[in-house]
C-alpha cells in the first residue's frame, strides 16, 4: 500500500495477528461493514469513521469497508471504459445447485458446501461464467453490482498482460536488458536483469515484503510512494520510480522465483516508456475501453501521479469477469480480437517450475509464474490472477469456466485461503463440465 496511514494500519495489523490467531475471529456476517456501521450517519460517529490520515483503515475488520472505498482514501487515476454502451453478459443461473456442491478442504476430513466456503473466505463478490454465460453471481459485505472492489495484486496480472501483448506484437523484446529501456535503473539491481526476468519475477533483488518486520523494505517503499506530503525531515526517495533506482542486488537473476511487488512497478515503467502511455492509459486503450466494460476502473497513484502498477486497481466484479473471458478465449471477446492468441498460449505454458518450487508455496506445488499470472499446471490447465485477502480471477479452460472472487479475508496471505478455495473451484469446474 502507499500511504502513511497504511503504514500505521498494517503495522497495527501485524502487531495484533498473534492475538487474532488465538482469539475468536469475527465471522463474515459479524464483520459485515453494514453490521458494524462503518461510515454511516451524517456525520458518522467518531468510533465508526474509517478515514485519513491516522485511521488504521487497512486492519480487520475496517478492511472489509476499505476494500470498496479506496478512492475515498487515496488519490487515483481513471481507467476509462470509454463512452460507448457496455456489452451485456448473458445469464444462465444455476446458483442453487452450485451452492449445494460439496468438497473436502486440503488436509481436512470434513465436508464443506460451496455456500459455506464463501462465508469461510469472507467473500464480498463471487461470479462464475460457464460457456460465456453467468451461472452464479452473489454480493456480500461492502460490495454490490454497482460497486468497485480492490483487486490488490491482480493488478500485477493486468500489467503483465499488457507487457505480454507488447512482446507478442514486437514492440517489446523480453530478452533485452531492463536498462535498454530504462537507463535510469542502470545502477540498481534491475540493471543487469532481462525484461523477461522482471516479468516472471526471477530477479535477484534485496527487498523484503515481510509486513511483520517494521524495518522491512516494504515500509521504505511505502514511505517513498506515500501520496500525502512528506514530513519535513524526510530525505528518502520520492515516488515509485525513484525508489526503484535504489534497489540493491541479492542473489542471481534467473535462478529462483521471488514474489516481489517492485518487479511489477519496474515493468509498469517499462511498458509506459515503450508505449508512451501511463499504465492506466494503456490498460484503457488496449483492454478496458474495448471489452464492453460496464464501469471505469481506477488505480491509486504516488505523490507524483505514477499509478501503482503492482496493486492499486479497483474494479467491478463483472468487468473482472470480462478480463477472465478474454483470457479464456485467448484475446477475443464480443466477437472482437483485442490481442494475439499467442499471448495466452505463452502464459498457459507457464514459467520455470524449478524456479517456482524454490519459493516454497505449499498450496501451489507443481505451479509456476509467467507474465505475472499464476499457472497451476493441473489437469484442467487452470491459471489465475491473484491478490492478497482472497482476490482471484481463476480461468479453467477445460471446464470453459471463469471464476472471479473478491474478498476481504482477515489475513493477507492466500496460503490461509487456498486450502478451502482451490478444492472449491475444482468441484465447481467438475460440475460444470458434466452439466450440459
Amino acid at each position: 500500500m502507499i500511504s502513511r496511514s497504511i503504514i500505521s494500519a498494517v503495522t497495527f495489523f501485524c502487531a495484533v495477528l498473534p492475538v487474532m490467531a488465538t482469539a475468536q475471529m469475527l465471522s463474515q456476517e459479524e464483520s459485515d461493514p453494514r453490521t458494524l456501521g462503518w461510515m454511516e450517519g451524517f456525520p458518522p460517529a467518531p468510533d465508526k469513521m474509517v478515514m485519513q490520515p491516522d485511521s488504521n483503515f487497512f486492519s480487520f475488520p475496517k478492511l472489509r469497508w476499505t476494500v470498496c472505498h479506496f478512492r475515498e482514501l487515496l488519490p487515483t487515476e481513471q481507467v476509462s471504459r470509454g463512452i460507448g454502451a457496455p456489452e451485456p453478459l448473458e445469464y444462465d443461473l444455476d446458483e442453487i445447485a452450485i451452492d449445494a456442491l460439496t468438497f473436502k478442504p486440503m488436509g481436512s476430513r470434513e465436508t464443506m458446501t460451496w455456500k459455506e466456503s464463501l462465508a469461510a473466505n469472507y467473500t464480498d463478490g463471487m461470479l462464475i461464467l460457464h460457456q460465456g454465460k453467468i451461472v452464479y453471481e452473489r454480493y456480500f459485505g461492502c460490495l454490490d453490482e454497482k460497486g468497485k472492489h480492490g483487486a490488490m495484486s491482480m493488478t500485477k496480472s493486468m500489467t503483465g498482460l499488457l507487457a505480454e501483448i507488447l512482446v507478442a506484437e514486437g514492440s517489446l523484446d523480453d530478452t533485452q536488458s531492463v536498462t535498454s529501456i530504462i537507463p535510469e535503473l542502470a545502477d540498481s539491481a534491475f540493471g543487469n536483469a532481462t525484461i523477461r526476468q522482471v516479468m516472471d519475477m526471477t530477479t535477484g533483488l534485496a527487498y523484503s515484503e515481510d509486513y511483520s518486520d517494521p524495518d522491512a523494505d516494504i515500509w521504505i517503499y511505502t514511505r517513498a510512494a506515500n501520496p500525502l506530503p512528506k514530513p519535513a525531515d524526510y530525505s528518502g526517495p520520492d515516488g515509485y520510480f525513484e525508489y526503484l533506482q535504489t534497489v540493491k542486488p541479492e542473489g542471481s537473476h534467473g535462478e529462483a522465483f521471488h514474489y516481489k511487488t517492485i518487479n511489477t512497478d519496474a515493468l509498469g515503467w517499462i511498458i509506459s516508456r515503450v508505449s508512451g502511455k501511463e499504465f492506466t492509459e494503456l490498460l484503457s486503450h488496449r483492454i478496458w475501453s474495448r471489452m464492453g466494460a460496464e464501469q471505469d476502473a481506477y488505480v491509486t497513484v504516488d505523490g507524483k501521479g505514477t499509478p501503482f502498477a503492482g496493486g492499486g486497481m479497483s474494479a467491478g466484479l463483472r468487468d473482472l469477469g470480462r478480463i477472465g473471458l478474454l483470457m479464456l478465449n485467448e484475446g477475443e471477446i464480443n466477437g472482437r480480437r483485442l490481442f494475439p492468441a499467442e499471448v495466452v498460449a505463452g502464459l498457459r505454458q507457464g514459467g520455470s517450475r524449478e524456479a517456482f518450487e524454490k519459493a516454497g508455496y505449499k498450496t501451489l506445488k507443481g505451479g509456476s509464474y509467467r507474465g505475472m499470472w499464476w499457472v497451476f499446471h493441473n489437469e484442467n490447465g487452470a491459471f489465475a490472477a491473484r491478490g492478497v485477502h482472497g482476490q482471484t480471477i481463476y480461468v479453467d479452460p477445460t471446464a470453459d469456466m471463469v471464476l472471479v472472487r473478491l474478498a476481504s479475508f482477515p489475513t493477507a496471505k492466500n496460503a490461509a485461503i487456498d486450502p478451502t478455495s482451490l478444492p472449491a473451484y475444482q468441484v465447481v469446474a467438475e460440475y460444470l463440465r458434466t452439466r450440459n
